[in-house]
């Protein structure tokens, strides 16, 4: 189940609550398969059916021995969807979903992300927190998969995440469009002083190594999430969803 847009192989969406989002989005769907024996009164799977057919769909039914071989043994609740590899988004297409929502882009850039988990759910806490778009790099990191789509409850269908080929070119050139871009570190100032207000993009690091030297010389303020315990890093996406809070906090006061 390791698919990318660069292939013609089908990605699969698994769950209840990813599937149903997955039919009221945009993404080009091939197949509905739902488990043998299935309770197709059960409210969520009455929905999944309503929606299909609304589509024109095939719904297969078929058993759970092969719904755990297209999920990959993971958690399906009975359901998969067949879909074609996720589109990204270009960059003007992320200013354009902030020009639709009319407010100054909300960026955040994520550098070589490599846990699907945890790009499920950045893109999960970025969609409640108003963020404009998602920037990934192409190489050396994660990319949208069925893994990252069910993590994000769904939410891969709302927030465009465009995949660049240079980071710091992407940056320079969001630079050159207005965009303040903030950076994550153990040195800087303390992110909940941090004003988002305007065009800004803020850069969360790899899980392991942080931002990479290049990309902090690009940005323009390092923020700095202070902690007290021995432990002096946290996981990508509480960094994440502590950074992207702070930005609707101070971009939606009280």
């Amino acid at each position: 189940m390791k698919n990318n847009s660069e292939n013609n192989q089908s990605e699969f969406i698994i769950g209840r609550h990813p599937v149903v989002s997955a039919l009221r989005g945009k993404q080009e769907i091939n197949k509905v398969f739902l488990q043998t024996g299935i309770h197709k009164d059960e409210k969520s799977v009455e929905e999944i059916i309503k929606l299909a057919k609304q589509k024109h769909l095939v719904i297969s039914m078929v058993p759970k021995q092969k719904l755990d071989l297209l999920s990959d043994h993971q958690n399906h609740q009975g359901v998969v969807l067949s879909i074609s590899p996720y589109d990204y988004a270009t960059i003007d297409e992320l200013f354009e979903n902030a020009e639709n929502k009319q407010e100054a882009p909300f960026f955040l850039i994520l550098d070589n992300i490599e846990d699907p988990h945890n790009l499920g759910s950045i893109i999960r806490t970025a969609d409640a927190s108003g963020v404009s778009g998602v920037i990934i790099p192409k190489h050396r990191a994660v990319g949208l998969t069925s893994t990252v789509a069910k993590t994000s409850a769904g939410a891969i269908e709302r927030v465009p995440v465009a995949r660049v080929t240079n980071l710091v070119n992407t940056i320079k050139e969001l630079k050159d469009r207005g965009v303040w871009v903030f950076g994550t570190d153990i040195k800087g100032n303390d992110y909940r002083r941090w004003d988002a207000k305007g065009s800004v993009a803020v850069v969360i690091g790899n899980e392991g190594k942080g931002i990479s030297p290049l990309l902090k010389k690009n940005v323009d303020e390092m923020l700095t999430i202070p902690m007290i315990g021995n432990l002096q890093s946290l996981n990508a996406s509480v960094a994440a969803g502590l950074l992207m809070y702070q930005g609707y906090n101070s971009r939606n006061p009280l």
